[in-house]
Order: C-alpha cells, then structure tokens, then sequence
C-alpha cells in the first residue's frame, strides 16, 4: 500500500501477526477438547484419536497449534526451541509442519503462514454471508484449514502433502481450529476509512481492516479505573481470555499464573462435565449436508454474533498503523449503553459459554464422522 499517496500520518507500530493472540487462550481450547474427551470417551472413535495422538488427549492437543507459535522467533532448529520430548513423533511432525508454513506478512508469499490458518477477517458490515465476497477471506483461512484436516484425515489428500499435515497434525489442528471458528472475532472483521469511520470494503476503495480486533483497545463501562503502567486490554484479546476467566467468577483475576491454574482446575473439569453431559441448543448440522461444508456453516453462524460484538461498542480515533509491510486500523473501542443496560462483559461471557459448548460437542461429532 503507498502511504505517500495516502495524505494521512501512519503510526510507525510493527504490530505482532493477526491472531497470534491465543483465541480463546489455553483455557479455552482446552474446555473444547476436554468436552470432545468426555463426549467420546469409551468408544472406537476415542481409540483411533489416542492411537494417532500417541495417548495424548485432545484437552492438550487442542493447544499445541497456538503453543508452536513459540517456535516463530527463533526457528524449530535454534538449539534452546522446545520440544515434546514424551512425544518425539508427534515432535517431528510438527516441526515439520512449522518449516512448511513458517510465519510472514507477504500476503504473496508462495508459502503460507501457520498463522493465517487459525482466522478469516469476513466484513461484519454490511451483513453477509462466508461465500458472499471475497475481501477477507483466503484459500488459507480457517474455513478452508478444517476441510483441509477432514481430506486428509479421509485419504482424500495424502499425509505427504505440501502443508505437512499428517493424519496426527491434521488431529491436532482441528481440535484446534473448530474452537476458533467459534470465537466471533476469528471470523469478523470491521473495517475503517481513511478518517477512521466503519465502511463497507467492498464499496471503499482504501479501506482498513481491524485485524479481528488485534488492533484496538477496549473500554468496558464496568471495569475499575486502571492503576498506572496497566495497559488496556485488546478487543481481540477481552474474547480470547477475559470472557472466558469471567465464567469462574469464583477465583480472583489478577492471580499468578501458577495459582490462577491451581483454582481453576476443579472449576474446569466441574464445568466441562456440566457441558458434556448437556445438549447445547442447535449444535447439529442437517444430516444432508457434507462434513466439508460445516466450516463455512459454522462461519455464517457465528458472523451475526461477530456482528454483533462491533455493533455495541463505539469506534473512536481510528488511525494507519504499519503493520509490518502493510497499513491496518487501529483505534479506541468503547462500550455503548444498550436499551436493556446488559453489560458487554454479561453478554459476552454467555456468548463464550454457548460457543464453547458447541464446539466441544461438534470436535467429538466430527471425529466420530471423519474416523
């Protein structure tokens, strides 16, 4: 993009790669797949999965396609990288998974970044569906990533593929990924104008994204004033972690990490059994309709909610920020009063806990259907 042509002041931020945000963090994905091990616990479908996992149980495997991210600023071959050391074949393939797509901003890049798989940026306005357009959307999406792990997991595509996603990785990632297809902002998008103002990209000619949130700060009206030297909390952010914490109202926030886990935990399992044992309302695709297509389905269920997240907050001081070799949005996000008084927070956390169920229950549905 040609700033000179652009008339406006960039802000020069090298900001981190779009999603690398953990969405839903490890808490979350982890109640996904600890719902999908509950759910298929004791059956055929539950065998095949640990025999490709080695015994390793999706509550952790759904973690791993964000904890490889570490691996981004060094290399997997700098010395001091981790490993899976109880592991070492599931090690291996993932390493080599990472070389095949290692992480860049070139949008032309003839290899793609792992990163871009976990995401699609689809506009929220004005309301559309996955197949509508074409601004934010790529053939190395998350909507295109699932079926990708279904093909392979199926034979259609051999595990000796371009990507290096073997039957294991293509595990490892789904029960990654349908998590994040369920998290509003890894679907939706806004985009702003060149003075800061939400529009339609496909009628604007230079048109900024929000990175899925990545890229603004947010400002609930129930948070306390912040203590100097706290920084805000990101938009993207607040979805990934504070919505998820907000459903163990019981344990303090700001907790250290160790101490933070060691009273989640029972919280956790308590609350994962709860969702196992609960049909979610409308989790089920019709019958008829082909396991490729659920991830394009599941992203034009969840676009309304995306939506949704934009519409009740209030955008301010939108500006260019360089974001590596390319401009995007960055901004103030403010939550507006709504004619009910529900608090973003409350709303959201219910969101997130309908999201999570639901994901939970189609990670074990589409395990069962695929092996």
């Amino acid at each position: 993009m040609n700033l000179a042509n652009r008339g406006l002041p960039v802000a020069f931020v090298v900001v981190a790669f779009h999603a690398s945000t953990l969405a839903y963090g490890p808490l979350g994905h982890q109640i996904v797949g600890a719902i999908a091990d509950e759910r298929l616990a004791n059956t055929p479908t539950a065998a095949k999965v640990y025999a490709l996992l080695d015994g390793l149980r999706l509550e952790k495997a759904a973690v791993l396609a964000d904890e490889i991210k570490g691996w981004d600023k060094k290399g997997v071959d700098d010395p001091r990288s981790f490993h899976y050391l109880a592991r070492r074949n599931i090690d291996k393939q993932l390493r080599d998974f990472w070389r095949a797509n290692q992480p860049t901003h070139d949008l032309n890049s003839p290899a793609p970044s792992h990163h871009w798989f976990h995401y699609t940026d689809v506009p929220v306005m004005p309301p559309q569906r996955y197949r509508d357009g074409h601004t934010g959307r790529s053939k190395w999406d998350v909507v295109h990533m699932i079926p990708f792990c279904i093909d392979v997991l199926q034979g259609r595509i051999p595990e000796q593929n371009e990507r290096k996603i073997t039957k294991p990785v293509a595990v490892i990632l789904l029960a990654h990924y349908v998590a994040d297809i369920h998290q509003p902002l890894h679907v939706g998008a806004d985009y702003f104008d060149a003075e800061g103002r939400p529009t339609d990209p496909d009628k604007t000619k230079s048109v900024l994204g929000d990175e899925g949130g990545n890229t603004f700060t947010l400002e609930l009206s129930d948070e306390p004033p912040r203590r100097r030297g706290i920084r805000k909390k990101k938009f993207h952010g607040f979805w990934d972690s504070d919505a998820v914490n907000a459903l163990f109202p019981q344990v303090p926030v700001g907790l250290p990490k160790k101490e933070f886990e060691a009273q989640i935990d029972p919280l956790k399992h308590q609350l994962v059994h709860d969702m196992a044992t609960h049909e979610p309302h409308n989790w089920q695709v019709p019958s008829n309709v082909s396991i490729d297509s659920y991830a394009e389905i599941w992203a034009d269920e969840i676009l309304p909610i995306a939506r949704e997240a934009h519409a009740r907050l209030e955008f301010r001081n939108g500006k260019p920020l360089l974001d590596g070799d390319r401009v995007v949005a960055m901004g103030e996000a403010i939550e507006k009063p709504t004619p009910d008084r529900t608090l973003y927070r409350t709303w959201a956390t219910d969101i997130v806990r309908d999201e999570l169920q639901k994901a939970g229950w189609r990670l074990a549905d589409l395990l069962q259907k695929i092996l």
